[in-house]
């Protein structure tokens, strides 16, 4: 899976894998479904090791992804010093202790000190991280460091809402779970003030 800077600023997928990565994942999971007990060469299960391969290249794309890099392609001098969110943003990652995945919606606040970015690269950034091998906690800390030190705002701000199927499917299996991790600097750190409003923005529907 390839990922190239477009002439506009912005990033577009290539839809390509590595012949080399493919086929040695591929071959790694024709193993792996024998070991489990079933017959890779049945009907059903013939492509499924390449089809996993190539499954796994897309799900872990991030690691192609310089998230400060997208950030800066879209980055513009501005006196706006107000909060900027960007809530309700689809995640997608996988638990890096048992490769199960992990989802849910990211908020991401930020205050300008001297530069904006496109709004669409906070969500590009938060995919960035998401899609790889992950922790919620960490994960929620990139982000908020990938922000800071490209824009270098008055502050920022992020929290995570996320069900992890490696508690609902297995472990405890507790269904209905929900964890929230958030991280903070600046303003939304130091002043309770600024961190009530975004939670208060964050929580509540505006329509």
């Amino acid at each position: 899976m390839d990922f190239t800077l477009n002439g506009e600023g912005g990033y577009s997928k290539v839809e390509s894998y590595d012949d080399t990565t493919t086929e040695k994942l591929s071959n790694n999971y024709s193993e792996i479904i024998g070991l489990l007990g079933e017959d890779v060469n049945r009907e059903g299960l013939e492509k499924t090791p390449l089809r996993v391969a190539k499954a796994m290249q897309f799900l872990t794309q991030g690691y192609q992804m310089n998230p400060e890099e997208i950030i800066k392609s879209a980055m513009f001098k501005e006196d706006y010093q107000q909060m900027v969110i960007v809530k309700d943003i689809e995640l997608y990652s996988m638990c890096e202790h048992h490769m199960l995945p992990f989802f849910g919606k990211a908020h991401v606040a930020y205050i300008p000190r001297h530069h904006i970015t496109g709004l669409s690269k906070i969500a590009r950034v938060v995919e960035a991280f998401a899609r790889r091998l992950q922790v919620q906690e960490r994960l929620t800390t990139q982000i908020k460091d990938a922000i800071q030190n490209t824009l270098n705002p008055l502050g920022v701000a992020v929290v995570i809402e996320a069900q992890h199927m490696c508690m609902q499917m297995r472990g405890v299996q507790k269904q209905h779970s929900e964890t929230t991790t958030s991280d903070f600097t600046g303003a939304f750190l130091n002043n309770q003030a600024t961190r009530s409003e975004f939670f208060n923005i964050i929580s509540n529907k505006l329509h």
